[in-house]
């Protein structure tokens, strides 16, 4: 089975806008540096996402931006630590399969 259209284009949209910089819940967190120099913390970010996403029966995504937080909320936990991510993770969210 191959990964669904909706999936992908929720993949590449998450994936353009932490790579580029651009992430608007991100704004003014300076990150980037951690793909070169903590790639763990960008690794465990991706695997948020994977975790939290869910698709209905056809495939299609129905809580990309609510993927899109819980993995932005690592990021910026990770490099402010005043940021306190609500509600706490939950280990099978921050788990690496």
């Amino acid at each position: 089975m191959k990964l669904s259209n909706s999936f992908s284009g929720a993949l590449r949209t998450f994936s353009y806008f932490i790579a580029s910089g651009t992430h608007y819940q991100l704004d003014g967190i300076e990150y980037l540096s951690l793909f070169g120099n903590e790639p763990s913390a960008i690794e465990r970010a991706f695997a948020i996402f994977a975790n939290v996403i869910e698709m209905d029966e056809n495939g299609e995504v129905v809580n990309a931006k609510y993927a899109e937080k819980r993995a932005v909320d690592y990021i910026r936990s990770y490099c402010d630590s005043k940021f306190e991510v609500q509600p706490p993770y939950e280990d099978w969210e921050i788990e690496l399969h």
